[in-house]
């Protein structure tokens, strides 16, 4: 390291960061006006251009798309994306509770419209099992189908109306999916891209892998071909396991077999598309084949009628007008919305930044919350529900040969064309195929569990918050389950914060580095010199820890020396005295301590309030009544201290310095040209010694007076 040095002054000499700002001339605060403001404002034909560009990234790529090279590879992709949507499609929307055209719509707008305004070149968004999964939960909780109980002819015998009911959760459902929106797109037009940043990646996982299970209970029902009550609330997960496992003995074997072989042929199909991927040119399609084939059977042996077999009824053909949300609905269902909006961007980004990172190109994190919020805005009002990307879809998207978000809008379009002419042939699909496929599905997240042997031997407070977690998103629910563990993931920071690693520095031989003494052998303290450093920043949760633990740390080596009659003893309380100063140690004729300096190692702070302001001030106070120089480097927050009035006649920026190894220079005297400089108000300074002696140990809480043990 290269000491900065003062033109015509000799290289040795250390200089504080008051002559560092003399020298270099620090700006003062800038000051925004309203017309400076105004000024910015203004719009010019770059500005305007630069904005659309930015809101609409197809006009940036599209005119410059590689047709030679992407154009088959993309055709590729979308068609084995787009039938892969199909089934998944059908069995999403059976998942939230909604008819099976909206599964269709879900797979063909949004994805349609993410074309024009995102970032991510191999994300496929679309329905997810999780988001599916949130929905349903909040469709069956608001409108649960016992709300929807006619009589047979006048009689006593009464059946769900799920015509009127089907209508009412497509205007719930509406709803959220535009909430959803309207908070993805105001979040990203705030660049509030980072909100995602207070998901941690332990938490995202233990939450998909809890939602997972709940969609795994949720459809057990389909596979037993029972029928169960809708539950919500906490606990509801545990309640309608314990409903499905009372009614096994009324198991239809119909439903149970069609399930079981549909997942074992879905399950092995799928392990050898991933053996063999790099042989095949595309995944063998085997949703799709399974549903042609389950239909087909169906519509040939009529297992409904025959064996009691649930399918999937009517498929309406065309598009629909679009829907108006009921506003009735928005006060209940704003929670719901703003953890589906959250969750369902933490998906998509998480997995852009990865296919990004891996091809070399960037996403915009506010631009994908924008593209996946007007997505959901413009879809909510066609019946589509919320949607994300799918790590499944994206990664044959990616397998493919897809390059671009051509692929994607391709893939839309072989939805479209099911929505006009094919999908009514699918209403004798049974429930339990589209069960086995949603199921079958869940492996990749069932796979999270493996986390445990990951984080137990990198970080346990990770382990823990994916921990509670799971178990709070299993017992509370996806919604209230989402905002304890949030809740919980912020408690830890805090909690690392409270409780730092404190350690005194040494210098290792040879070099200007310091290290913590307790840890390297080469390390050695400064004589006369105690440095000490937190791992955290300072603020009122923990600068009383601090100011303990600089005692503790300081104070250990001279209580151990000077432990006996007359010995001066720091004794610290938490309050600001306005008693008269004490005498000194020397007026005393105390012994004094084997050090004469300490200096606060301040590398780890970003921010500090007026609690740890007035605290710091405390100690300097302190050390300074029993004779002990203070000094702070490496301060990145001066100008925060300035404005909450840290300096005075007795503390100034003299006492601070660039770095620990400044600062030590400053000390010791190895600077060979100049004699040490103390800080004003500092007891050698009071007692005109250009070097200091050697005072007492001193602790760190905030206030400190003397007595004599007798």
């Amino acid at each position: 390291m290269v000491l900065s040095h003062r033109p015509g002054v000799p290289r040795g000499e250390v200089l504080s960061e008051a002559e560092l700002e003399e020298l270099a001339q620090r700006k003062p605060p800038s000051k925004t006006s309203v017309r400076g403001c105004l000024r910015k404002a203004r719009c010019s034909a770059s500005t305007a251009k630069s904005l659309l560009f930015r809101f609409l990234p197809v006009l940036r790529w599209l005119p410059r798309y590689p047709v030679k090279d992407w154009l088959l590879g993309d055709i590729t992709s979308g068609f084995s994306v787009g039938i892969m949507h199909l089934p998944q499609g059908l069995a999403y929307a059976l998942l939230a509770g909604l008819p099976p055209v909206t599964g269709l719509y879900s797979s063909f707008y949004p994805v349609f419209l993410y074309f024009f305004f995102g970032t991510s070149r191999h994300n496929s968004v679309g329905p997810f099992a999780v988001i599916s999964v949130m929905i349903g939960s909040v469709t069956e909780s608001l409108l649960p189908s016992e709300k929807f109980f006619i009589s047979v002819n006048g009689s006593n015998t009464t059946i769900v109306d799920e015509v009127k009911r089907d209508a009412e959760r497509v205007q719930l459902v509406a709803t959220i999916t535009i909430l959803s929106g309207v908070f993805q797109v105001a979040l990203g037009l705030l660049q509030f891209g980072f909100v995602v940043t207070y998901l941690s990646d332990p938490l995202v996982r233990g939450y998909t892998t809890a939602a997972s299970v709940h969609v795994l209970i949720s459809q057990l029902k389909n596979v037993f071909g029972v029928s169960v009550g809708e539950y919500s609330g906490p606990l509801s997960l545990f309640k309608t396991f314990i409903e499905i496992c009372r009614k096994l003995p009324q198991t239809n074997v119909g439903t149970l077999v069609t399930a079981i072989i549909a997942m074992v042929a879905i399950f092995i199909v799928k392990e050898l598309n991933h053996k063999f991927a790099s042989k095949l040119p595309m995944p063998i399609p085997i949703e799709l084949i399974t549903i042609i084939i389950s239909t087909g059977i169906s519509y040939g042996v009529d297992l409904k009628s025959k064996f009691g077999i649930s399918v999937v009824g009517d498929i309406p053909s065309g598009l629909k007008p679009p829907v108006v949300p009921k506003t009735t609905y928005f006060g209940q269902v704003v929670g719901n919305a703003f953890a589906i909006a959250i969750v369902g961007y933490a998906i998509c980004i998480s997995l852009g930044k990865i296919f990004a990172l891996k091809h070399g190109y960037k996403v915009d994190s506010n631009q994908e919350l924008i593209a996946l919020g007007l997505s959901n805005f413009l879809g909510g009002f066609f019946q589509c529900f919320a949607i994300s990307c799918s790590m499944s879809r994206s990664l044959v998207q990616e397998s493919t040969g897809g390059n671009s978000q051509v692929a994607g809008v391709l893939s839309s379009l072989v939805i479209l064309v099911t929505i006009l002419k094919i999908g009514e042939l699918f209403r004798d699909l049974p429930k339990a195929i589209l069960a086995a496929i949603i199921i079958v599905n869940l492996k990749g997240m069932f796979k999270q569990f493996t986390d445990f042997r990951t984080l137990w031997k990198s970080n346990r407070v990770d382990l823990m918050i994916w921990i509670v977690t799971f178990v709070a998103t299993l017992l509370l629910n996806l919604d209230i389950g989402l905002g304890a563990s949030v809740a919980f993931a912020l408690l830890t920071v805090i909690f690392r914060t409270q409780l730092p690693h404190y350690s005194l520095l040494g210098r290792v031989a040879d070099t200007e580095v310091y290290k913590d003494v307790a840890e390297y052998q080469k390390a050695q303290e400064i004589p006369g010199v105690k440095i000490f450093r937190s791992s955290s920043t300072l603020y009122f949760a923990n600068v009383e820890m601090y100011a303990e633990a600089l005692k503790k740390k300081v104070g250990e080596a001279t209580e151990a020396e000077c432990n006996g009659p007359g010995v001066a003893v720091i004794e610290l309380s938490g309050e600001e005295s306005s008693a008269p100063a004490e005498p000194t140690l020397r007026s005393l004729g105390l012994p004094q301590p084997d050090f004469h300096a300490v200096i606060l190692d301040f590398s780890s702070l970003n921010f500090v309030d007026t609690v740890s302001i007035k605290i710091v001030k405390n100690i300097f106070r302190d050390f300074r009544e029993i004779e002990v120089d203070v000094f702070v480097a490496s301060s990145s927050v001066l100008a925060q201290l300035e404005r909450g009035n840290f300096f005075s006649s007795t503390i100034t920026k003299q006492c601070f310095f660039p770095s620990v190894h400044d600062a030590v220079l400053h000390i010791s005297g190895e600077q060979h040209t100049a004699p040490v400089r103390t800080c004003p108000g500092s007891p050698h300074h009071r007692h005109g010694e250009g070097q200091p002696s050697r005072p007492l140990s001193s602790s760190p809480s905030p206030q400190a007076h003397l007595s004599t043990k007798m």
